[in-house]
């Protein structure tokens, strides 16, 4: 099975449910996928080999990626980081903002930073063609050690004060 996916957030991934829909047309993926699409319509993409769903929770994901041969996943760093703890064979698709996929090009850096822990991402069509044909080891190692934002973001006020809270805002 090959886990497909969009993540959650409110924009949509069109590119990615084309390349999807090429790859099993094209029967360059031959397994089952689950494909989780969040907000990201897939109406119009039908195939005997595919399962939609809008979302999982935690425990299905896991679950799922357990049970995968492949992940092929946006590039948020929940996901990522998720899947590279589990030892996940993945791929990374960076949202670009050029496509509308999101407000700017973080997952595309963010996809660039974690290339260096050996993470694969790719931009391109032909390029997933060839990680879904030659498929990359399972993650192993770590990739960043220090907390994710919202870690660090509540490790940081949740020691403060309220007065001081209010007052660390810098507002106009």
């Amino acid at each position: 099975m090959i886990v497909y996916t969009l993540g959650t957030i409110f924009f949509p991934f069109e590119r990615a449910v084309s390349w999807l829909q090429i790859l099993l047309e094209k029967e360059i993926i031959v397994e089952p996928v689950l494909f989780q699409h969040g907000a990201t319509s897939a109406t119009k993409l039908r195939h005997p080999l595919l399962t939609s769903v809008a979302s999982l929770t935690r425990h299905e994901m896991h679950e799922a990626v357990k049970q995968s041969s492949l992940i092929i996943s946006h590039a948020g760093q929940g996901s990522t980081r998720m899947l590279a703890e589990m030892g996940a064979c993945f791929v990374l698709v960076p949202r670009l903002k050029r496509y509308g996929e999101h407000v700017d090009d973080h997952q595309l850096l963010f996809a660039r930073t974690v290339e260096k822990f050996g993470v694969h991402y790719c931009t391109e069509l032909d390029q997933l063609i060839s990680y879904v044909k030659q498929r990359p080891c399972p993650f192993q190692g770590e990739l960043l050690n220090g907390p994710s934002l919202v870690e660090h973001l509540i490790a940081h006020y949740s020691s403060l004060e309220p007065q001081k809270q209010i007052s660390s805002l810098k507002l106009p």
